[in-house]
């Protein structure tokens, strides 16, 4: 065969071909001009009866690839019909959660156009939203009772148009996320941008609505949000999450490097507020919920979960005497088991457990000039039964928690609490026992805060148990110790410096300090304790400072009658009142003095 023929042949060859893509092209062309008007109707009308005339779709454009089964809708807007929702919920089948979208573009991939218009099946590869913005607006409604049957389902709905819809992948990308809350005293709104939602397997069909594995008729909806930051609404605090991550079929929530991190220093901090204001600085490196019920989170915005892991964590708090504490406020109010009363949301967390968590609390004392605290390293152990779920709290009333952890990082501690999670006046009991400790290492929160300096002293065992409500505690004490000598120090609010108080010190020690327990030829000694608490202490002042009337007794200084904590805050903060005035007037005579 010669050159030319062949050249020919393949001129024919790649003519035929050149014609038949043009066939296929002006086909595509034709098909899609006629086909776009039916599908702009079929998803407009699939959306309005499917949803029962609650949602209206509408868009700009479609553009329709016959060849590639992609489809594509250009500035979608998704609303909600507000008075066929009241219709609904008067007939209880309105839904807790509705939407509002808006978006540039709605990509779908892979449509099976032939087996939708033919055969009534719709087959989808991929839907994506890229940057959508989403309003979720939850709303209480009332429950439809098992006994009547609802009218239709979401499946007999669509039944009339098509025989099934599947989608292998629904994507959400870079969602800007409004959740909206009308249902409480007054609307709430939480904002979350660079939001990830991924829905895997859509199924609707005449079994899918019936299978329990399944979420929604889903397989499996999962959520990432990435890079959260931002400011408190008081902007003391600034806020960051590096990643949220959740999923139904697991029944997971992760939630990785959460930090609340305050805006100024421990004392400018606490000098904006008029009034006593707790500093917290928080960090969780993780945060997991396990079998997290999302349904009921979905419709009745229950929280119910199997578990809860916190840690490792790091948790700070200061707070500074200078200031009086908020006129008519009850910390008491803030115990942990009223508090948990208090949430908007019915809460039920079989386990809550901790690892590795640090606590340290430091307080600012104006008579001192200086900050104690106190911390409990590598914080370990097991709360069980958080809830305040009235349904719950019949067949359990209690919350018990199980703790370990290293007092000042050294000594062993254990305590246990009961919580009643049902008593109004907030009753509880607690016990605990403390190993082999060196009091000096109580320096740091007796010296600022109790103007006391051990010397030293060598615990050997301590136990302590104690009933207690919101007022008051009340319990008994064991403490064996060695070796214990102390110093008492002044106060330091005339700036003069903290010093020693070498002859009461003496005193102290000759006379009332007993240097050991038990002593010789002696049996142990052991106390009663009892405490009141006052409107501005808080749960684990109250814990603790019962513990230490218990531990003075024991030493032998219970004698000693404590200053009351109101008058000696009142008598506080003259002196800082007269030192401040003191501070002006020096101020103003060295401006005169310079000019």
């Amino acid at each position: 065969m010669t050159a030319q023929r062949k050249h020919k042949i393949w001129t024919w060859i790649g003519s035929i071909f050149g014609i038949l893509i043009l066939i296929v092209a002006f086909g595509a062309m034709f098909l899609s001009a006629r086909w776009k008007p039916i599908l702009t109707d079929k998803i407009k009308d699939g959306v309005y009866n499917g949803s029962h005339h609650l949602y209206r779709i509408d868009f700009k454009s479609i553009n329709l690839n016959v060849i590639t089964g992609s489809l594509a809708l250009r500035d979608v807007t998704l609303t909600p019909d507000t008075s066929v929702f009241d219709s609904l919920k008067k007939l209880k089948l309105a839904p807790a959660h509705t939407f509002e979208l808006k978006l540039k573009k709605l990509q779908i991939t892979r449509v099976g156009i032939l087996t939708a218009y033919f055969k009534k099946r719709i087959d989808v590869k991929e839907i994506l939203l890229q940057q959508p913005s989403i309003n979720m607006i939850f709303n209480k409604v009332a429950k439809k009772p098992d006994t009547i049957k609802d009218e239709k389902s979401l499946y007999e709905q669509i039944s009339k148009s098509f025989k099934s819809v599947h989608v292998k992948s629904i994507k959400i990308v870079d969602a800007d996320f409004d959740y909206i809350n009308k249902t409480a005293a007054k609307k709430t709104k939480n904002s979350i941008k660079h939001l990830d939602i991924t829905v895997n397997d859509f199924l609707l069909d005449s079994l899918s609505g019936n299978d329990t594995s399944r979420f929604y008729y889903t397989k499996d909806v999962s959520f990432q949000l990435a890079g959260y930051k931002s400011v408190t609404k008081d902007k003391m605090y600034s806020m960051r999450v590096d990643t949220i991550k959740g999923s139904t079929s697991s029944k997971k929530i992760t939630i990785k490097g959460f930090k609340l991190t305050p805006l100024y220093d421990e004392l400018t901090f606490a000098r904006k507020y008029k009034v006593q204001k707790d500093r917290y600085n928080l960090g969780f490196e993780k945060i997991e919920f396990n079998g997290v019920d999302f349904l009921g989170l979905n419709t009745d915005q229950q929280l119910h979960a199997k578990s809860l892991r916190i840690g490792p964590a790091s948790v700070e708090v200061f707070m500074s005497r200078e200031s009086p504490p908020p006129p008519g406020f009850d910390k008491g109010q803030n115990y942990p088991h009223l508090a948990l009363k208090r949430l908007n949301i019915p809460t039920l967390i079989d386990t809550v457990k901790l690892s590795n968590v640090n606590v340290k609390y430091s307080e600012f004392n104006p008579a001192s000039k200086k900050t104690g605290s106190v911390n409990f390293k590598a914080l370990t152990g097991n709360i069980l039964n958080i809830t305040n779920d009235s349904l719950q709290l019949t067949k359990k009333n209690h919350a018990v928690a199980d703790l370990n952890t290293l007092l000042m990082g050294t000594g062993k501690l254990n305590v246990k609490l009961d919580f009643n999670l049902t008593d109004n006046n907030g009753a509880f009991s607690y016990s605990g026992n403390l190993g082999k400790f060196d009091l000096k290492n109580l320096n740091p929160l007796s010296k600022a805060l109790g103007l006391v300096e051990i010397e030293s002293g060598n615990i050997q065992h301590i136990d302590f148990k104690a009933n207690g409500n919101l007022r008051s505690a009340a319990g008994s004490m064991n403490m064996l110790y060695t070796d214990l000598k102390v110093k008492l120090l002044s106060d330091n609010i005339d700036g003069q410096g903290t010093k020693e108080k070498g002859f009461l010190s003496f005193l102290a020690n000759a006379i009332l300090v007993k240097n050991e327990n038990p002593q010789k030829g002696e049996a142990p000694r052991t106390a009663t304790m009892t405490n009141s608490r006052i409107n501005s202490a808080s749960f684990f002042n109250l814990m603790w400072k019962t513990v230490f009337v218990g531990i003075k007794d024991i030493v032998g200084v219970g004698i000693v009658p404590e200053k009351n904590p109101v008058k000696q805050q009142k008598v506080i903060a003259k002196k800082i009142r007269e030192q401040k005035r003191a501070d002006r007037k020096a101020a103003r005579k060295a401006r005169r003095e310079k000019n």
